[in-house]
């Protein structure tokens, strides 16, 4: 497996992002004064696919926008972080997803997505991406059920390892894919979502883990515990793996860039404990910085930040 550029194909969401800046959620019925508000690229799918790529990964995309300003901003960001657009298509009946993300002084915040056009993605874009194979492909459920279900058929067809992003959080029957993912990996209220079981220490992950596992047949399951790290599971063998404590500024796309970081690390070393160790400080970059896709880290600022914390991902 041992690539100096790693191959990925991304079949996802692409949004634009309204970010709007508040000293703290307004209760029911009140009015606050916001500090700011911007529009910032997004969507899973995008984040995914830029943070691969500013990783060193070869990336194709395969999504679907609105034929307005919106969508064609949105290509234009991910042609300039050399991703391949060429199965973006535009859908002159829907517009391009929106996000919009209360964003609170704490770093915390609440995120509202109208999917739009990420739901029109079609059959034939996805068979037409198939006819090139690849080292991995990352998909989310930020997209219609039955792309989910397309992309892990094709990519069992081709041996391809397929890794889901299980977010944003809402059911999704896990049997649809079973035995299709290689990896698995939902956050904690994603976890709850698809379980009914909380996931907020090690021990309850672990648990919660296992009936994913159980659920979906995946070689691995990755569950995202934000500030406090990531826990694997592997056929019962279980590791939990701690996250690094930095200044939070904005939590949007941790979990994305957590993601790539795994997925394009993996397909370098084989070695997922490794990748997820490398994916922890990915997260943990995004964090420090405002923004989606203005925030996703490049692998000098990962190897950077580890060397400095005597970590060594060489």
């Amino acid at each position: 497996m041992n690539k100096k550029k790693p191959s990925i194909l991304v079949v996802g969401s692409m949004n634009m992002d309204l970010v709007l800046q508040t000293a703290r959620v307004p209760l029911p019925g009140e009015s606050l004064i916001g500090a700011q508000y911007r529009y910032v690229p997004g969507g899973k799918g995008a984040n995914q696919a830029v943070a691969a790529a500013r990783l060193g990964s070869g990336v194709v995309f395969v999504g679907k926008t609105g034929e307005d300003a919106h969508g064609a901003k949105l290509k234009e960001q991910l042609e300039a972080e050399g991703i391949a657009t060429e199965l973006i298509a535009p859908d002159p009946r829907t517009q391009t997803g929106l996000a919009i993300i209360l964003l609170e002084a704490s770093g915390e915040n609440r995120i509202i997505v109208y999917p739009g056009a990420n739901m029109e993605i079609r059959e034939e874009q996805v068979q037409q991406a198939f006819e090139r194979s690849y080292d991995a492909v990352m998909i989310n459920l930020e997209i219609s059920e039955e792309i989910v279900i397309e992309v892990c058929r094709l990519a069992e067809e081709k041996d391809i390892p397929v890794i889901l992003d299980a977010g944003p959080a809402k059911p999704f029957d896990l049997t649809q894919v079973h035995g299709l993912l290689e990896i698995l990996s939902p956050n904690e209220t994603e976890t709850l979502a698809l379980t009914g079981l909380e996931c907020r220490t090690p021990q309850e992950a672990a648990i919660a883990a296992g009936k994913l596992a159980e659920m979906s047949a995946a070689r691995f399951i990755v569950i995202k515990m934000g500030e406090q790290g990531a826990f694997l599971y592997d056929h019962g063998e279980t590791e939990f793996l701690p996250a690094h404590r930095v200044k939070t500024v904005d939590t949007t796309a941790a979990g994305d860039a957590f993601t790539a970081a795994m997925t394009a690390q993996y397909i370098l070393q084989d070695d997922l404990s490794r990748a997820i160790q490398y994916a922890n400080v990915a997260g943990a970059l995004t964090v420090t910085k405002l923004g989606a896709q203005p925030s996703l880290p490049s692998a000098h600022e990962i190897i950077r930040f580890a060397r400095d914390r005597g970590l060594d991902f060489s």
